[in-house]
């Protein structure tokens, strides 16, 4: 699969939540950060996606936020905590890369005036939070 999403997360099917149009998918990869997905039943069903099978949770840099900690209250259901790996500035705009406790890394697009006001820098820490209807599945 070649994609321009910069994060194709491979994973594990470990729950479908069915509804009447949309079904929401949790993916897992190792013991931390299950990232949910809101797909269509349709696509539950073309791809077959069912409790054990592999597939990717992909997602644009341009759909990935960044906090400083953990948020309560916020309807985005994905919040991946990680050690940043890589800062990125470039003219306006820059790539943070965050890598959580089970080697998963998740890049993000975010201005550089967000990323100086963060405080983001190599070897701190940040949370990546991700709407579960910017998360996109994939399968081989």
């Amino acid at each position: 699969m070649q994609i321009s999403a910069r994060n194709q997360i491979k994973g594990t099917v470990k729950s479908v939540k069915e509804g009447a149009v949309n079904a929401v998918v949790v993916i897992c990869r190792g013991n931390h950060n299950p990232i949910k997905a809101d797909i269509t039943m349709e696509s539950v069903k073309e791809l077959g996606l069912e409790e054990g099978k592999e597939c990717y949770a992909v997602i644009k840099a341009t759909n990935v936020m960044f906090a400083t900690s953990k948020i309560e209250n916020i309807s985005a259901r994905n919040q991946i905590e990680g050690k940043i790996v890589s800062v990125k500035e470039g003219a306006v705009n820059g790539h943070v890369t965050i890598e959580d406790a089970d080697g998963v890394k998740v890049s993000g697009s975010i201005t550089n005036e967000a990323i100086q006001n963060l405080g983001l820098a190599e070897g701190g820490t940040a949370v990546a939070i991700i709407k579960a209807t910017d998360v996109m599945v994939a399968v081989d």
